[in-house]
């Protein structure tokens, strides 16, 4: 025991500046007792409490070691006498734990840390019957494009499956002229027009992924495509929560605690310029106290000591969209596929088609994009028949054919009731 803890005493003033006394203090040092080799806040702390009064427990992130301070130096000699050299049982695995007495520990509180723009949690958005009925609601025995209408896939680190439109991962992109046969289940709807009641949303969604992620699997962190997705993306975390991680091109970090039944509203630079992942792993580290602050970011972790290990259960999340059909317009141009350019813009003025196909792309671009944007309101503001249009109508003799191609409403159908009118 002694060798092996003269070897950890070494280790750690070599690899981390910290320097063991060789008298007893009140404040010791657990090698082999840290977040980093798998011991959680709960176990480690059960074990020192029963040598004495603590007056603090520090666990630093990704680190194999802690350091304990006790209120008085007979229980920290009480500590270093009967758990120096002992088996403490985290799990399935039994650590062995060696402590040695510092002269202090060089702490500093963790800052508070504020969400990325535009980035709202809302915790319990839905109850725990809303969660079963809409993890019921995900059939995952079917297979790619079943009779349900969905599209499902088996991917690496997770299962996802669409509704409404597929996301293909080989572009990052939908395919706008492809829409699945099903729309998203009727149990997100009551879901749905609380987001709208809240605010959270102005329109309804017409896309959903969902993924499942199993206990070590995860996503990697990523911008969603600007030109497949409106500005608001939801994200609602059922069955077990995760930590997802938030990036910001200048190095900025941010890891977000998604508790189970939460809802996760991403807008403005929080979905634009900010990428998100999950990092496959088995533990996350999360606030030791559920009152703490679900934000926590890397570089603060470091001097962070309320933290513990979560196992990680099987989360499913429900992912919101709203299919954007014209160009990205957004304010942060560098991360958008939309503005960002290969080449200059031409300087000669455009020119008229030379092909069926220039002329198909034209038309696409400038007439059905447009009928496509002013659909949902056309009928109700074309109501009135055109004079001309009704004296023309009315000038034809009883029983000629009329045949209205494209007749919208139908407003001319009827001006003159003596015709045989065909519509399409």
């Amino acid at each position: 025991v002694l060798r092996k803890q003269l070897k950890a005493s070494h280790t750690l003033l070599k690899h981390e500046g910290i320097k063991t006394a060789p008298q007893p203090t009140k404040s010791l040092v657990v090698a082999n007792g840290g977040l980093g080799n798998g011991v959680s806040r709960e176990e480690l702390s059960a074990a020192l409490r029963e040598m004495g009064a603590m007056e603090s427990l520090v666990m630093p992130p990704h680190k194999p070691y802690s350091f304990v301070t006790y209120r008085c130096e007979e229980d920290a000699l009480k500590a270093h006498t009967q758990l120096n050299g002992q088996k403490l049982q985290c799990g399935e695995n039994s650590i062995v734990l060696y402590l040695s007495y510092i002269d202090s520990v060089n702490h500093q509180e963790e800052v508070s840390v504020t969400l990325p723009q535009g980035l709202v949690l809302v915790e319990d958005f839905v109850s725990t019957e809303e969660e079963a009925h809409l993890l019921a609601a995900v059939d995952w025995s079917s297979t790619n494009e079943d009779v349900s209408g969905s599209a499902q896939k088996a991917l690496k680190h997770r299962r996802v499956k669409h509704y409404g439109f597929e996301f293909c991962y080989d572009n990052n992109n939908v395919d706008k002229d492809k829409p699945l046969p099903a729309c998203l289940p009727g149990e997100c709807l009551p879901v749905l027009e609380r987001c709208l009641r809240h605010g959270h949303i102005n329109v309804m969604p017409d896309q959903l992924t969902v993924n499942q992620y199993e206990s070590g699997q995860g996503i990697p962190p990523h911008v969603d495509t600007h030109s497949a997705f409106e500005d608001t993306i939801l994200s609602l975390s059922l069955g077990a929560k995760a930590v997802m991680e938030f990036r910001h091109p200048d190095g900025r970090v941010v890891a977000v605690v998604l508790p189970s039944r939460s809802l996760l509203v991403m807008k403005g630079e929080s979905r634009y310029l900010w990428t998100h992942g999950i990092t496959p792993r088995k533990f996350d580290l999360v606030p030791a106290c559920e009152s703490q602050s679900a934000a926590l970011t890397f570089p603060d972790l470091r001097t962070q000591s309320g933290l513990t290990l979560s196992k990680r259960g099987t989360r499913t999340s429900f992912t919101f969209r709203k299919i954007r059909h014209e160009r990205c317009r957004c304010a942060f141009p560098s991360a958008c596929d939309s503005q960002r350019t290969t080449s200059p813009p031409p300087t000669s003025p455009p020119s008229l088609p030379c092909c069926r196909a220039d002329a198909a792309r034209l038309e696409k671009e400038y007439v059905h994009r447009v009928y496509d944007a002013i659909a949902s309101h056309f009928s109700s503001t074309r109501h009135s028949p055109w004079p001309r249009v009704c004296h023309f109508l009315s000038s034809l003799a009883p029983g000629s054919m009329l045949a209205d191609v494209g007749c919208g409403n139908g407003k001319y159908l009827g001006v003159n009731h003596q015709l045989v009118a065909v519509s399409v």
